[in-house]
């Protein structure tokens, strides 16, 4: 009677957190689950923590710096490892052993807010390595937990613009600037990142029938140190507020949700920044551009 082998050995870790989000101080639980196609020998299963900061330069920046490549090695926030099991012969089967580590940051180093960013990312992961035998195959598995923390919460007064062809800088025009009267606010330039970025904007005069207007979030992202930054701006995500040439003197609402992951509480340290603005991006049928930017500070509280 030969025994169908159906699935390989595998290692799971499950986390007592649906959500998987932890802040400074909690333990973050759960089991790590050996799924055991026959029995198996192994000589230790190690548990590891770990949060890092890595930084990256985009393709303009390398170079212009040589200083640059030691304030770029990763930043370690987490880091310890548990052996939370010796080595031993498991059964056939699945076998759960729990686990529980305290989320706490390396001695004078802060945790960040976990974000994916491009040129700056912050990541927390938990890492399950099994070791074997010469002749078997090590069993590794990691599972991405994510970091918040509360900040205290900062009122933000109403941001009033106006766009017109006298405010400098605010148009991309292919010759002749047409005549364009814009009024709106912006409810606050300092967002809560839980809740829903809001403001209007109104057409009061437009020469040139409107196309559409569009809202942008920009990241703003700088590595560097004391001999030099390298600053990049990228997109987030661009959502259309307004399609066709808009009512005049009607108030449209701006309202946009903060994407988690992508977004974090606005941070400034020695190594790195991660800052972020909104453009407001009126497109007329003409091709003509009108953007009015803004830097705004997220706060989660």
């Amino acid at each position: 009677h030969t025994r169908t082998h159906t699935m390989p050995h595998s290692v799971e870790i499950k986390l007592k957190r649906a959500d998987r989000v932890y802040r400074e101080g909690d333990v973050v639980s759960g089991v790590v689950a050996l799924n055991c196609d026959g029995p198996l020998s192994h000589q230790g299963l190690t548990l590891t923590m770990e949060g890092n900061v890595s930084l990256q330069l985009s393709a303009k920046s390398v170079g212009l710096f040589e200083a640059f490549y030691n304030s770029l090695r990763p930043i370690q926030l987490v880091n310890y490892s548990l052996e939370i099991q010796k080595g031993t012969k498991l059964p056939d089967g699945r076998t759960e052993i729990p686990f529980e580590f305290p989320l706490k940051a390396k001695p004078g180093v802060p945790l960040y807010e976990t974000y994916h960013g491009v040129f700056v990312n912050i990541q927390y992961t938990l890492r399950a390595d099994m070791k074997r035998s010469a002749f078997a195959k090590d069993l590794t598995k990691s599972v991405e937990f994510l970091v918040e923390y509360g900040t205290k919460p900062e009122d933000g007064k109403q941001v009033p613009f106006e766009l017109t062809p006298k405010s400098l800088g605010n148009t991309k025009t292919s010759g002749k600037i047409p005549n364009f009267h814009v009024k709106g606010q912006l409810d606050s330039a300092i967002c809560s990142i839980t809740k829903p970025f809001t403001g209007q904007i109104t057409v009061l005069q437009s020469d040139e029938p409107v196309k559409s207007i569009e809202l942008q979030l920009v990241r703003v992202e700088t590595c560097g140190c004391a001999e030099g930054f390298a600053k990049d701006a990228t997109e987030i995500q661009n959502i259309q507020i307004a399609d066709g040439d808009v009512c005049r003197g009607t108030a449209i609402p701006i309202y946009m949700i903060f994407p988690r992951l992508f977004t974090c509480p606005t941070l400034a340290t020695d190594n790195f920044k991660v800052e972020f603005e909104v453009n407001i991006v009126i497109v007329l049928v003409s091709g003509d551009l009108i953007t009015e930017n803004f830097p705004v500070r997220l706060v989660r509280f």
